[in-house]
């Protein structure tokens, strides 16, 4: 991440993972946010539309910005549930779900550089 742009993004990509999985588990009533009855009809998706967003605003080192949307489950399940020995199969699981969101911003910042090259 050169530069202060990159912590920026990194810090708006924290900030708004962190806010986002609180957001879903307040509204399922205080669950983890995987165990939410809505995460893969809505959050998860919702989750992955944040990681396009922020790889188009910020598309250097897109993919980076979709990982951390995802690992940010982990405070928020740590803040509803606790540490426990289960925390490693949390980070595991949030790990894979990350992969896909990383793929997200990565082609959202690829196509949001191209359509700006484009526009030159």
């Amino acid at each position: 991440m050169p530069g202060s742009r990159g912590w920026v993004a990194a810090a708006l990509a924290a900030v708004g993972g962190l806010g986002y999985w609180a957001m879903v588990s307040a509204a399922s009533g205080g669950v983890e946010p995987w165990d939410a009855p809505v995460f893969w009809t809505m959050a998860f998706p919702g989750a992955l539309a944040l990681s396009a967003a922020l790889g188009a605003i910020a598309p250097s080192r897109a993919w980076l910005w979709g990982a951390i949307v995802m690992l940010a489950q982990v405070p928020v399940v740590v803040s509803v549930a606790g540490a426990s020995a289960l925390m490693i199969a949390g980070l595991l699981y949030a790990s894979v779900l990350a992969v896909p969101a990383a793929l997200v911003a990565w082609g959202s910042g690829a196509l949001s550089q191209r359509l700006a090259r484009h526009a030159r």
